[in-house]
């Protein structure tokens, strides 16, 4: 078991008056970005929250803020779901000018209303991919960093295809071998929430699916910055609500997926979440950890998006007979197993929690902006 992979963080957050800052931190990172990263689980990092660590959420939550910036909301427009800007300009016209990363690719995911076998996907601009190529910024951070940064839930059809509740298997979750002529167990197997895996998994009709794009252009940046002799590289792959939940299955997807070579040097991944909701069951979680991957899930205690969907079971407890002892909110295991409700909370947790009068509705409970500053209002 990952030490630390349960550890859950309280921290009493007030309310700022103003958004954090898009300025870029002037904060030298230098050699503890692993532990920033996640390499030992964010030990003694969470509680007080540590100054850098702080810094470093709030610049990647800008990184998602410049994902919604730039999505096409309007409707009535024929260019309604896609990117406003180009790709070289995004950042700046984003409102993050001077970040020292390049967009190198966009990233578009598949979302429907109909089964995929009446009419073809659409697609809709989600996030994008940026690199860090200045050295003056690389040298701050201790390496050459790369960001996979995802919007929240914007459309009609990504609210319908998300939230199914069922869980499936993704189409690279490979089960284990358990012997000669032995199919593995149902609960053994890395599954997912099916609506999110349709979002990462379903080719568009002008794209291939978010899950090859992800593949794809990790491994080429990774050919091209990952050799030996190179700065240290690190992949952060952040988001918002249903981007935090892509955002894990990308994490998920680089760390199992055969996307680097013998000749790459050790590549960190980690996932930094900002009101996620539940991805996967247990052997997903797993497996996620066995590969490498670290996920820091940033949660507001008031927001809903994070309970669900499904009943978290804990199989970290043994029972008399040292077999994994299964609980769920006090429901009777094969209910919840049978039905595919049986979900994990993956990684480490840093439970924000702002007052009710601060947060009147579910909605602006959920709000990235609210994050960001309750984020911003922690101090060590």
């Amino acid at each position: 078991m990952a030490r630390g992979r349960r550890r859950t963080s309280t921290i009493r957050s007030s309310f700022a008056p103003c958004s954090p800052a898009s300025k870029p931190s002037t904060l030298r990172i230098g050699t503890k970005w692993p532990e920033l990263q996640g390499a030992r689980d964010w030990d003694g990092l969470l509680n007080p929250l540590d100054g850098a660590l702080r810094g470093e959420l709030i610049r990647y939550g800008e990184f998602v803020r410049a994902a919604y910036a730039s999505f096409d909301f309007d409707g009535r427009a024929p260019s309604y779901g896609s990117c406003r800007f180009p790709s070289r300009s995004l950042l700046r016209r984003a409102g993050l000018p001077e970040t020292g990363y390049q967009v190198t690719r966009l990233l578009h995911a598949a979302s429907t209303s109909a089964p995929g076998w009446l009419s073809p996907c659409t697609s809709s601009y989600i996030g994008y991919v940026a690199v860090c190529d200045d050295e003056v910024e690389i040298e701050r951070l201790g390496r050459r960093d790369v960001v996979i940064a995802y919007r929240g839930t914007a459309t009609c059809s990504e609210w319908i295809g998300n939230f199914k509740s069922s869980l499936t298997r993704l189409p690279t979750a490979t089960p284990r071998s358990s012997g000669a002529g032995e199919e593995e167990e149902e609960e053994e197997v890395p599954m997912v929430e099916s609506g999110f895996s349709r979002l990462f998994t379903a080719p568009g009709e002008a794209h291939s699916s978010l899950q090859q794009q992800v593949r794809e252009e990790v491994r080429r940046i990774i050919h091209e910055y990952g050799g030996k002799g190179m700065p240290p590289l690190s992949i952060t792959i952040t988001g918002h609500s249903l981007g935090a939940a892509l955002a894990v299955l990308s994490a998920y997807e680089i760390t199992t997926a055969a996307t680097r070579t013998d000749d790459d040097a050790p590549t960190m991944v980690t996932a930094v979440s900002f009101g996620g909701p539940r991805v996967g069951n247990a052997a997903f979680r797993r497996r996620l950890e066995e590969s490498g991957g670290k996920v820091l899930r940033i949660v507001n205690s008031n927001d809903i998006v994070t309970k669900v969907p499904g009943f978290p079971v804990d199989d970290d407890c043994c029972s008399r007979d040292g077999e994994p002892a299964k609980r769920a909110a006090r429901m009777p295991r094969w209910l919840v197993s049978k039905m595919g409700w049986a979900y994990s909370d993956v990684g480490c947790e840093l439970l924000l929690s702002s007052s009710q009068d601060t947060v009147p509705n579910v909605v602006a409970s959920h709000d990235l902006d609210l994050y960001l500053k309750l984020v911003a209002a922690c101090t060590d």
